[in-house]
């Protein structure tokens, strides 16, 4: 499916001490992290790799992968259920839906991509009142920082990856971000954490993001 993007452009300037930074680009669509980023999580990823046997500095998602079928099913199921349990307390983040609304009426497409499954992410979109409805989580494609999924979404929206905008928490999104040739919007409240892993842009919060995007006039 198509969509008509209007785009916006996103113009800032961070100030870091006498030092100050300025970004001009346009985004015409864009797409979130989900755990983290537009809602609450309180996943305890030590005390599952240590239920599954997962080394702590390994990927766990890539650690489940190598295992034989049967361990491998048994972990799965594991994270699965420890994902539906912290879905059923999940909340928006603040700002979440104030900025979501905001892009929905500039007529922004937006989608999410998450490495849950894609029940648990169904259930945190329905209890956070997300109103975005393309979702890809690790049942419909490879899990971040792998880009496959991000590059489904702008072959959908047949827009250029440099035009659309990815909003995560991590750097493993910032990675499928460059991956993917998008720009990479990170949300830490450590900027050495985004320069480090030198994303895109790097905000505080939501509310700084949505605070940093111009208003657009719908009669445009």
């Amino acid at each position: 499916m198509a969509f008509r993007a209007k785009g916006f452009a996103l113009s800032l300037q961070l100030t870091k001490g006498h030092f100050m930074q300025r970004f001009d680009n346009t985004f015409k669509g864009v797409i979130f992290d989900l755990d983290g980023t537009l809602v609450s999580s309180s996943l305890d990823f030590k005390a599952l790799k240590q239920a599954i046997g997962c080394p702590s500095q390994h990927d766990i998602l890539t650690f489940v992968k190598q295992l034989p079928k049967t361990r491998s099913e048994q972990a799965l199921a594991i994270i699965t259920q420890a994902e539906h349990l912290d879905a059923l307390s999940a909340k928006p983040l603040d700002g979440a839906l104030a900025l979501l609304d905001f892009l929905l009426l500039q007529q922004i497409p937006m989608a999410i991509v998450t490495r849950n499954s894609r029940r648990a992410a169904e259930l945190k979109i329905e209890r956070g009142a997300l109103p975005i409805d393309q979702l890809y989580s690790r049942d419909d494609g490879p899990a971040k920082p792998d880009p496959s999924c991000l590059l489904m979404l702008a072959k959908a929206w047949q827009i250029a990856p440099q035009h659309i905008a990815y909003v995560g928490d991590h750097h493993y999104d910032v990675q499928a971000a460059k991956r993917a040739g998008m720009q990479s919007v990170l949300l830490s409240k450590q900027r050495s954490y985004g320069e480090q892993h030198g994303a895109s842009f790097i905000f505080k919060d939501l509310v700084e993001l949505h605070r940093a995007l111009p208003s657009i006039s719908l009669c445009a």
